[in-house]
């Protein structure tokens, strides 16, 4: 026969399951991760302040705010080919209140431009989502004699490095999608830097510069201004903010034609799955407020929403590309 606990036993083992029961609670709530975000939030980028990517950031980060009930700040730090930022990211937080805006030459574009890059691509980001997509325009001055694509690529082909484009450094998306341009169409062309996008489009105006790509963001204000026409967009289809655009391929340039631009928000990478998750649902979110979608039509910004996943392997796609124009152009820095 079994031997059963006494009056006091029992008394004593009700009384310590009864404290148990009573501090399951407590050690739950004592292991449980606070929620996130528990600080406020700065969001790292390398664009400088009034531009459209700022705007963007900005307006994201007041949504932000509201909805994570702490402040989220935009820090711009501009320059140095995006690397002061970056630095500044890497020596954040690296609880995911330190984020970054990326564009997409740090994350595609510079592993194949640079001999050396003060970062890793792969092991110092986590790239959570794109925040847009931008295409590009072929920029002429108002009074420029060329009136379509096919214009530029006659001109060009009969003066073999005579014909002039700019961009503001080496390696943006700018420079290398004139010389994917080059490259698809036969023609050898001069390429001019310019310290700023300000002077770079004032020379497109004033028709020191043939011609320069360009998005609604950097050359939309000239061109609003009646100094500059938007003489295609290297798109597959025209833009709904600037419908009489033709696509390159309406305007005799090659079928197919396409440059973009896209911006990233990543975070440190070894993020809890459950920040990353929040962090994604809450910025798409944040995206499809009606200011945001204001600001996207004004710049002629696209929507692009992917998955992880699918982020992810299109980033491999991009480097892929990138790759291959750079090494075709034979461009390389230090």
């Amino acid at each position: 026969m079994k031997n059963r606990p006494t009056s006091l036993a029992r008394r004593t083992l009700l009384a310590f399951a009864a404290t148990a029961a009573c501090a399951l609670p407590l050690a739950s709530q004592a292991q449980a991760p606070a929620a996130w975000p528990t600080k406020p939030v700065r969001i790292i980028t390398p664009f400088p302040v009034g531009g459209g990517p700022d705007g963007v950031a900005r307006l994201v980060a007041d949504r932000l705010s509201r909805t994570w009930g702490q402040p989220v700040t935009v820090d711009n730090r501009p320059g140095g080919n995006g690397f002061i930022a970056i630095d500044a990211f890497k020596r954040g937080a690296k609880d995911g209140s330190d984020m970054i805006v990326l564009d997409n030459v740090h994350l595609a574009a510079y592993p194949s431009l640079f001999k050396k890059l003060p970062y890793d691509p792969v092991k110092d980001f986590d790239p959570l989502l794109p925040l847009f997509k931008a295409y590009f325009f072929f920029t002429v001055g108002t009074t420029s004699r060329y009136q379509s694509v096919a214009d530029l690529i006659a001109d060009a082909k009969a003066q073999p490095g005579k014909l002039n484009y700019g961009s503001w450094s080496v390696g943006n998306p700018v420079h290398l999608g004139s010389e994917l341009f080059e490259s698809i169409t036969g023609t050898q062309m001069e390429h001019v830097v310019y310290k700023e996008t300000t002077q770079l489009y004032s020379a497109v105006s004033t028709g020191d510069l043939a011609f320069a790509l360009g998005t609604a963001a950097t050359a939309g204000p000239l061109q609003r201004g009646g100094k500059l026409r938007f003489l295609a967009i290297a798109a597959p289809q025209r833009s709904a903010s600037y419908p009489d655009v033709p696509t390159v391929a309406e305007s005799g340039g090659p079928k197919g034609f396409e440059v973009t631009g896209w911006n990233a928000l990543a975070v440190p990478p070894g993020l809890p799955a459950t920040v990353t998750d929040k962090i994604r649902r809450d910025v798409e979110e944040a995206l499809k407020a009606p200011e945001v979608q204001e600001k996207f039509k004004s710049f002629a910004y696209e929507p692009f929403p992917t998955t992880r996943p699918q982020f992810t392997q299109f980033i491999q796609a991009e480097s892929q590309r990138f790759g291959d124009v750079i090494r075709k152009a034979n461009v390389s820095l230090d």
